[in-house]
């Protein structure tokens, strides 16, 4: 038998878990879907000193905090990932991976963003073996070696400071002349005495031995320059994480959904939250913020229907 909702939530980070409360505070039957892990891209971050309410708090611990909320509230929740989306006159199909199909009046899109990769040579065969974009996954593998990342703004320059405490040296690699992240962070890089930044550089070919990454190859000014290095973490960005959607002609020419004001897409019922929604900032507290208030716009159109 088909399950049957008001309103499901695709996706489970910041964006989805606010949409959640609020769907389900206003005693609509709701359901959540994530294909991995709750939380999404804040997994992976070490430090979060930048949410109200928290000085510093771990990425991990801060979801924690989030799910248990999630889980106090009559939300069902689905572990798979949407493979389709049907709209139909009055309703819309999402179609899971396991082959289930559901039934609901509203969609929240709360997808959020994956990583950017480069294009390096020998970046695909050495994914995973040295190249990683998670230092609070990987970092204590390479404890007491030398490490590298990829990448200038506050995402980059926040795991580097992580990895400093784990890992004898950190090279940081940046392609322009100067760090964009925030003055705080870019005070504590300067001052902090094993991490080392190389301007005006872009990576080559990312050089394996047995198979795992031992070495990089950069363009330093113009100049080839061999970098010894155990492992190689990338934070050059993220692209919104919507192939899937593409089909529904609600995308920008970058992958973002184009939502109005109050978050609404131009098919009636489907609305978008969060990272996948092109804005200024990209963060925890926007997202939360984001899905607020298109569950408020949702809840709004399902009364009126």
């Amino acid at each position: 038998m088909q399950e049957s909702f008001d309103v499901v939530i695709i996706g489970a980070g910041p964006a989805g878990i606010a949409a959640a409360i609020y769907a389900s505070r206003s005693n609509l039957n709701c359901a959540i879907i994530e294909k991995e892990m709750p939380g999404g891209q804040v997994n992976k971050t070490s430090v979060v000193e930048n949410y109200p309410g928290y000085t510093k708090i771990s990425g991990p611990e801060l979801v924690e905090k989030f799910y248990s909320q999630l889980n106090s509230l009559e939300v069902k929740q689905l572990f798979s990932e949407v493979t389709n989306i049907k709209v139909n006159k009055n309703d819309k199909v999402i179609t899971l991976k396991n082959g289930k199909k559901i039934k609901t009046k509203a969609i929240i899109l709360a997808l959020g963003r994956k990583p950017k990769k480069l294009t390096s040579e020998n970046f695909d065969s050495l994914e995973g073996k040295g190249i990683s974009y998670c230092s609070l996954c990987d970092g204590n593998l390479y404890k007491g070696q030398d490490v590298s990342i990829v990448g200038s703004g506050n995402s980059a320059l926040e795991e580097s400071l992580y990895l400093s405490k784990i890992c004898k040296s950190v090279t940081i690699i940046c392609r322009s002349e100067k760090l964009k992240g925030d003055s705080v962070l870019i005070e504590r890089i300067e001052n902090t005495k094993n991490i080392k930044t190389v301007y005006n550089s872009t990576i080559e070919e990312f050089n394996g031995e047995d198979g795992i990454l031992h070495s990089l190859t950069l363009n330093e000014n113009g100049k080839k320059v061999e970098l010894e290095t155990k492992a190689c973490f990338i934070f050059i960005g993220y692209e919104p994480a919507t192939e899937f959607l593409k089909d529904l002609d609600i995308l920008d020419e970058n992958g973002y959904v184009i939502v109005d004001n109050e978050y609404r897409t131009k098919i009636n019922g489907i609305y978008a939250a969060g990272d996948i929604v092109k804005k200024e900032a990209f963060q925890i507290v926007t997202s939360v913020s984001d899905g607020a208030l298109a569950a408020v716009s949702a809840i709004k159109d399902i009364k009126d229907w």
